[in-house]
């Protein structure tokens, strides 16, 4: 591949909330090096808000006063609402309904129901809020930048005395941020490390609620400005204590080595012999009619994975990651008034949080890869695409290895039409 085009990254965004501090910093208080080689992925981390910046740390975020404001003014709807109570999820009809003249939609929170549920001790679970609030929608992009994964943000608001939730495990890594009230969070070991997004805990029931009898490994109480980091499968209940509590639950989603296999498996359909069709009345359930076509599948498989690519791997990998987690967010009455004004004097820089990669396009062209799309360019358009895609603020006139403000024009225009770019 052509050095001078190959190339790839993600642009970088500002700290969430008007916080100063990196995003992974406000949830774990150990080192960035430290908490990639001895907890992510391996073990629980519970930090206190004195080493985070405080019990006020997350209210920046998403307060109480926040929570009610989406509750009730927002025309929110339901999935982004679920509510629990004893551990069972309710249906959304007792809560969701038509929202009056000229808003019918028949599935919006109606606040005088949810005030009944949690009144009478139901949690209440603001959910997608990376998608709604935009201190998270900030946190989010700057946080799964940092993992280089894709995640959620949910909020759990539980009365006084409450619990929404029996004993689980999630099959994602979660970080729960305490930002009102406080909750007792029990934590146990796990019946499965490591559980795929199949493996979900509810088939293993009866095995959670027995390990759920024993001793924790953690039983303590979230203060307002707490944090704890819990790798997936680890077992969790949380039960509000003497007043009402408001947390936020950052969800990871793990990318795995399986992840890796399906990748391969998908790949693995081009080979011919591993799509062929078996011996003609073969019985399944006949281990000694399998036995010989299982050899030679996995002769095959062998055979093909000795040849697998680690790029056309990873191109899968991208093309189901990327769309998971989007850059920031942009307005588009705004960038469409920039486009029809722009001028050599303006300036303009790639899109916060936006993954990219440049490869070599064919026929004198290059290939800019974002997430949702692929854009083909000319080659000559490198040296300009490499100054916007840095992230610093440029001026449209001095893009470099164009001929003439016009054509640099024509460029910028382009990439802001396509969400590339925002004007500064």
């Amino acid at each position: 591949m052509d050095s001078a085009i190959a190339g790839g990254g993600v642009a970088a965004g500002g700290a969430p909330g008007g916080s100063a501090r990196p995003a992974l910093a406000r949830c774990v208080a150990v080192e960035p090096a430290k908490f990639a080689g001895a907890y992510w992925g391996r073990a629980p981390l519970l930090s206190r808000a004195a080493d985070l910046g405080g019990p006020d740390g997350f209210r920046d975020l998403l307060s109480p006063a926040d929570a009610d404001e989406l509750l009730s003014r927002r025309g929110l709807r339901t999935p982004f609402l679920r509510v629990a109570r004893d551990g069972e999820v309710l249906p959304a009809y007792r809560f969701a309904g038509g929202g009056g003249a000229g808003a019918e939609v028949p599935d919006q929170v109606l606040d005088e129901r949810v005030l009944a549920l949690y009144a009478d001790g139901a949690t209440l679970v603001l959910q997608g809020l990376h998608r709604l609030w935009p201190p998270l929608v900030d946190l989010a992009r700057e946080l799964g930048g940092q993992l280089g994964q894709p995640l959620q943000v949910n909020a759990y608001l539980t009365p006084a005395a409450s619990q929404g939730f029996a004993t689980h495990y999630d099959t994602h890594d979660v970080f729960v941020l305490q930002v009102d009230g406080r909750k007792r969070w029990r934590v146990h070991e796990p019946v499965l490390p490591d559980p795929l997004e199949r493996q979900p805990w509810g088939g293993r029931a009866d095995e959670v609620a027995a390990v759920a009898e024993g001793a924790p490994a953690i039983d303590e109480v979230l203060e307002p400005g707490d944090a704890l980091y819990l790798p997936r499968g680890w077992l969790h209940s949380a039960a509000a204590q003497d007043g009402p509590s408001l947390h936020l639950t950052v969800g990871v989603k793990a990318l795995t080595r399986y992840a890796l296999v399906e990748a391969l498996l998908e790949l693995a359909a081009e080979d011919r012999r591993l799509r062929a069709t078996l011996p003609y009345g073969l019985d399944p359930a006949d281990a000694e009619q399998v036995e010989p076509e299982l050899t030679g599948t996995v002769e095959a498989l062998r055979d093909w994975l000795s040849t697998a690519a680690p790029t056309a791997v990873a191109e899968r990998l991208r093309a189901r990651l990327w769309p998971a987690a989007r850059p920031a967010p942009l307005r588009p009455l705004a960038q469409a008034a920039a486009i029809a004004g722009l001028s050599p004097d303006d300036r303009v820089t790639v899109r916060a949080g936006l993954r990219w990669r440049l490869a070599p396009g064919g026929d004198d062209r290059v290939a800019l890869h974002v997430f949702d799309r692929t854009l083909t360019l000319p080659a000559g358009c490198v040296p300009a695409l490499r100054v916007l895609l840095t992230g610093r603020a440029t001026r449209v006139g001095d893009l470099p290895g164009l001929d003439t403000d016009d054509d640099r024009l024509v460029l910028a225009r382009r990439l802001l039409r396509e969400a590339i770019l925002t004007p500064t």
